[in-house]
């Protein structure tokens, strides 16, 4: 083709024009040289997978994988290659095998003989802290009467505002606060004066309510932990006697053995009886008869109660052989007096030719009075500490938690205004009464809760005309030290020189508790308190 150009050219434009044609010749093979590289660009972006900026070429397929196939839209089909297998442990006869060679074998040995070991030395070590420690001393055998004050309630018509039983039930809570364990009620039976033909032990007297009203209050106290005692001395309103005539014993001790079993069965937990002497000298089987009935219970209720004695006597002797003579689980008497030596001298008699699970300390009753009638108004806190804190059951009227006086009778009107708001001189007498009232809870608590006080052992520290100290204590507890100063107007320094005292201790209860603080430490060696002062002072045990 090129050569039939040239020639055409030749012709054409002789000489001259020969190599314009050659140019033009090149010319043309280069135009088709860069159609066809036009052609091949164009194809092969098409061959290309498209991409977000349209110009970089796909990456490598990752490794592992293989191409197969290309599409012209980019698409690309993958095939995933089988993972490599991974470790999946021994069999149970590689197992074996490996669990029989000599190092794992001596090894297993090693382990258990440290495994025995170890357990055979911690059950030596075990039995030598129980071999060397302190043996805790065994509690005493106690029945509930020695778990907290008996609280009496003689006159029912003057304790509440409903003059009735039902006043008595519902002031139950307020008798739970202060930890009380027994109400000891009544009497309250129908017994004219002096008359004993017409005595009914088993009638309610409607003076103090009714049959139903008695059996809301045991459930209510039962639901506060409280049991109940009902009081049936037989001629409680005469001036003959409390068992009438001597010639009357016998019947009216008959009539009793009945009644005994009525009211047990009602659900009464124990029975008081005021002139046991004369009936148990009077009548000795009738009182033995009586006797089990109270402590043993009855066919329907084996329970057995709280035989509780009223005496008249007044010495540490006469009580004591009561107590040896009457088998009763307590007895009220006299024995504590106002002030002097005599009542160091009482206690540690008692204390010493009984256990205190035979003791009540008691400051009046029904025929005595109240407790603020009795001693100066000052002292109530003080005579309140020391019931709560001696060896025994304490016993306590009506009215004595707030400091309640006698009026016309023995029997004044409970006040219970300290649930109410008052002024003036009026709001001045609640403060005081409710200063008692929360002293006397306090002490009560804490007799409750620490085993020195419930029933440790009584130790006389120091005795005066006019002062009193003396120490519970009880294994492994903390020490309690009682110490009362009920001179009038002389300060007491009580010198103590007890080995095992420490020189110093802290205040746990004051009733002056502006000039000896709670929680105050003070001089044992040397310890003051002011006129009509009482504290109780907290020691570490001496373990």
């Amino acid at each position: 083709m090129k050569d039939a150009q040239s020639i055409s050219a030749e012709q054409k434009g002789g000489p001259d024009a020969a190599p314009d044609a050659a140019r033009a010749a090149v010319d043309a093979d280069a135009t088709e040289a860069d159609v066809s590289e036009a052609d091949l660009d164009q194809e092969e972006q098409e061959k290309q997978p498209m991409t977000a900026d349209g110009d970089r070429p796909p990456e490598a397929p990752p490794e592992g994988r293989e191409e197969v196939d290309a599409e012209k839209n980019g698409s690309v089909k993958l095939k995933i290659l089988d993972e490599e297998e991974t470790f999946t442990g021994l069999n149970k006869e590689e197992l074996l095998r490996v669990a029989g060679t000599p190092g794992w074998v001596r090894t297993r040995w090693a382990l258990l003989l440290v495994f025995w070991l170890g357990w055979l030395g911690m059950l030596v070590g075990a039995v030598l802290i129980l071999l060397q420690a302190p043996r805790c001393r065994e509690l005493p055998a106690t029945s509930w009467w020695n778990e907290g004050p008996l609280y009496q309630i003689g006159n029912i018509h003057a304790f509440t505002d409903t003059h009735n039983l039902k006043g008595v039930e519902q002031k139950m809570t307020s008798l739970s606060q202060l930890k009380v364990k027994g109400l000891v009620i009544g009497p309250i039976h129908v017994a004219p004066p002096d008359e004993a033909m017409s005595l009914r032990f088993e009638e309610v007297s409607p003076e103090a309510g009714n049959l139903e009203q008695f059996k809301g209050v045991i459930q209510a106290a039962r639901r506060k932990g409280i049991s109940v005692v009902l009081d049936l001395t037989p001629n409680y309103q005469g001036s003959s006697g409390p068992w009438f005539s001597r010639s009357s014993v016998t019947n009216v001790a008959e009539r009793l053995k009945s009644a005994l079993v009525f009211w047990l069965n009602e659900g009464v937990d124990g029975v008081q009886l005021s002139g046991v002497e004369q009936l148990a000298s009077t009548v000795p089987a009738l009182w033995d008869d009586i006797r089990a009935i109270v402590q043993n219970g009855t066919d329907q209720d084996l329970r057995g109660g709280l035989l509780l004695g009223v005496t008249e006597s007044s010495s540490a002797d006469g009580v004591s052989a009561l107590l040896s003579s009457t088998g009763v689980d307590l007895l009220i008497s006299k024995v504590l007096t106002t002030g002097g030596p005599e009542p160091a001298r009482t206690i540690q008699r008692l204390y010493s030719n009984h256990t205190q699970t035979k003791l009540a300390w008691n400051l009046g009753g029904r025929d005595d009075g109240h407790l603020a009638s009795l001693v100066p108004p000052a002292h109530v806190k003080l005579y309140q500490l020391l019931l709560l804190t001696l060896p025994g059951t304490p016993v306590f009227s009506y009215g004595d938690e707030i400091g309640l006086m006698d009026g016309e009778t023995k029997f004044p009107t409970m006040l219970w205004d300290y649930e109410e708001e008052l002024n003036g001189t009026l709001q001045e007498d609640q403060t005081d009464r409710l200063s008692l009232r929360n002293f006397f809870r306090s002490v009560s608590e804490l007799r409750a809760k620490q085993r020195s006080l419930l029933h440790g052992d009584f130790l006389l520290l120091s005795n005066s005309s006019s002062s009193l100290a003396y120490l519970r204590v009880w294994d492994q507890n903390d020490r309690y030290l009682a110490a009362f100063n009920w001179g009038p107007e002389e300060e007491a320094v009580l010198q103590m020189n007890e080995a095992a005292l420490p020189r110093h201790a802290a205040v746990a209860l004051s009733t002056n508790s502006s000039a000896l603080p709670e929680g105050s430490s003070v001089d044992l060696m040397e310890l003051r308190l002011g006129p009509g002062q009482a504290a109780l002072i907290k020691l570490p045990h001496a373990g």
